[in-house]
């Protein structure tokens, strides 16, 4: 047992590494040199470093969060630390060692926005996804998340980052790159969501149909997925009827449509988007992400 447990680790660790170079990467190439703020204590680091020069970026985010750790220790675990504390220690350093091989140059404002939001959204996510963070403000989110476990985590990132973002914005004193700064805010929240907690793209459906088992044996048959029949009644006509209720995955939605107009094209159909599905063929209830 102990040896499939360790290759695991190993394969987390290297997962976490290398959401650490990309997430390195991305600052030093979109951020750096067109002096976007994103949030975070890195963002913070960035306004030490603006401010003085001579305080590097990875050095002044390793001090910050000594004491934002030393905070998560008691709610957190070990565990989680220990790995948040690799992660941390990865970005920081290769933060320092990327800017000290080669500096990127400046380039157009809403690319860097754009593309670096997409790069450390996904560099977040894969870190986030093995159990890790980036320290900082990424801790303080999975405090909150124990507190507040309704709201997603790129919606708690969007909120703490407003703050850095706005100050971000009277150190640069520049409206346009506050705008881009809110931009790269927003962009990265949405794909971290994204990368954590996927995308369902379903459908749901309640269908009214005078031949609800029909339907029902062609969506066991052809689609091989389920329904439930809920009890309802004609609040005019008073007649008893078959609601079924069914979760179809989007591509799976068009072939639903048509047998239900097969079967019963007079059938009034309700069809509205599933954001989030937990069970058999979807997420996990029990699986947890920051």
């Amino acid at each position: 047992m102990a040896k499939p447990n360790l290759t695991r680790m190993v394969r987390d660790y290297a997962w976490i590494a290398l959401g650490s170079v990309l997430y390195s990467l991305s600052f030093d190439w979109f951020y750096v040199p067109n002096q976007i703020g994103f949030g975070g204590l890195t963002a913070l680091g960035m306004i030490l470093n603006y401010l003085s020069p001579a305080i590097p970026i990875g050095t002044s985010v390793l001090v910050l969060n000594i004491p934002i750790f030393l905070l998560g220790w008691r709610f957190l675990g070990g565990h989680t630390l220990v790995s948040s504390l690799f992660a941390m220690t990865a970005t920081s350093l290769l933060v320092d060692l990327i800017a000290a091989i080669y500096a990127f140059p400046p380039m157009d404002p809403m690319l860097a926005a754009v593309f670096g939001g997409v790069s450390l959204g996904a560099a977040l996510g894969m870190i986030f996804s093995k159990g890790a963070t980036t320290g900082g403000t990424d801790i303080i989110v999975k405090l909150l998340r124990l507190r507040f476990p309704h709201l997603k985590t790129g919606s708690l990132f969007l909120l703490t980052d407003a703050i850095i973002v706005t100050a971000s914005a009277f150190v640069f004193q520049d409206l346009d790159t506050a705008l881009y700064a809110g931009l790269v805010v927003f962009i990265n929240s949405v794909l971290l969501d994204i990368v954590l907690y996927g995308r369902d793209g379903a459908k749901m459906f309640f269908i009214i149909s005078d031949s609800p088992e029909r339907i029902v044996s062609r969506l066991l048959e052809e689609l091989d997925i389920s329904a439930t029949y809920i009890s309802g009644s004609g609040a005019y006509t008073g007649t008893d009827k078959k609601v079924v209720l069914c979760v179809v995955k989007k591509p799976l939605s068009p072939k639903l449509e048509e047998i239900v107009r097969q079967e019963d094209p007079s059938a009034f159909t309700i069809i509205t988007s599933a954001s989030e599905i937990y069970g058999e063929g979807y997420k996990s209830i029990f699986s947890q992400k920051l």
